[in-house]
């Protein structure tokens, strides 16, 4: 059986558990819309956009990327969970690929998001945010969030075969939250201190939501520095490298499993 083949028959079993106990997915969505609400209505209005526009258009696009990272514990938990109850080496001893397994749950959770992302765009439409841009930049900013997301998941699936306990999600949740916000995806890195601005706009969410807020036509917030004109750019390269380091990692993590 090829690797993709194996890929996809994983992809569908992680797939039917969520249809079976869709609670995790849920409560992430119902988590980063709290956040949407808190922040877009609540602390809102105390909050300005350096190079002006309103603040929910500013938001909007910064928690769809924010929520590219928030959901890796599911990905990291599932993998340690799989690991530690031996049904990680069941696969192993099955004649298929070593990546088939991450690749499966890379794959189940590409779709997860793709519901999420939908879901939260068309309510971020409901409560008054608008695109101004044409279908392909649309397309564009979709693609560099799902990019953005495919990268963050090896980190999961990495630290979720390394660790196999409940530190796999602690070290996730250590990672995701300081990363998550500091970025530019709640405020604008030019609200901050200089060297924490400095920080927060070199952090790779921080590239892909501006380069999501270019590509939607929402304000960006940002008025000089890397993000102006390489924002885009920037989106594609970051992932890619956190790909880079993080998918042979993993590729080592499950190689490295004892039963």
């Amino acid at each position: 059986m090829t690797t993709l083949r194996a890929g996809w028959i994983i992809t569908q079993r992680d797939l039917a558990h969520w249809v079976r106990q869709p609670w995790t997915p849920i409560f992430n969505l119902l988590f980063t819309i709290m956040l949407l609400l808190i922040f877009g209505f609540l602390f809102g209005g105390a909050i300005t956009v350096p190079g002006g526009g309103d603040y929910l258009a500013f938001l909007l696009p910064g928690m769809l990327a924010l929520t590219m990272m928030f959901g890796v514990e599911a990905t990291s938990i599932a993998m340690a969970q799989d690991a530690r109850k031996g049904i990680t080496d069941r696969f192993r001893s099955m004649p298929i690929g070593g990546a088939a397994v991450s690749l499966g749950r890379v794959g189940a959770d590409m779709a997860a998001s793709a519901v999420e992302l939908l879901v939260l765009i068309t309510g971020g439409l409901a409560v008054g945010w608008r695109i101004d841009a044409g279908p392909a930049s649309v397309a564009l900013a979709v693609g560099l969030l799902l990019w953005l997301r495919f990268a963050v998941l090896w980190l999961g699936i990495y630290l979720g075969l390394l660790l196999r306990g409940e530190g796999a999600t602690m070290a996730v949740q250590v990672l995701v939250w300081p990363v998550g916000f500091l970025s530019t995806a709640i405020v604008s890195a030019e609200t901050m201190p200089g060297w924490l601005g400095a920080i927060a706009a070199w952090n790779p969410l921080s590239a892909t939501a501006t380069a999501a807020r270019q590509l939607f036509g929402s304000p960006t917030g940002v008025t000089a520095g890397p993000l102006v004109d390489g924002a885009v750019w920037l989106a594609i390269g970051w992932p890619l490298l956190i790909t880079a380091i993080f998918a042979p990692l993993a590729g080592r993590a499950y190689r490295g499993l004892r039963t």
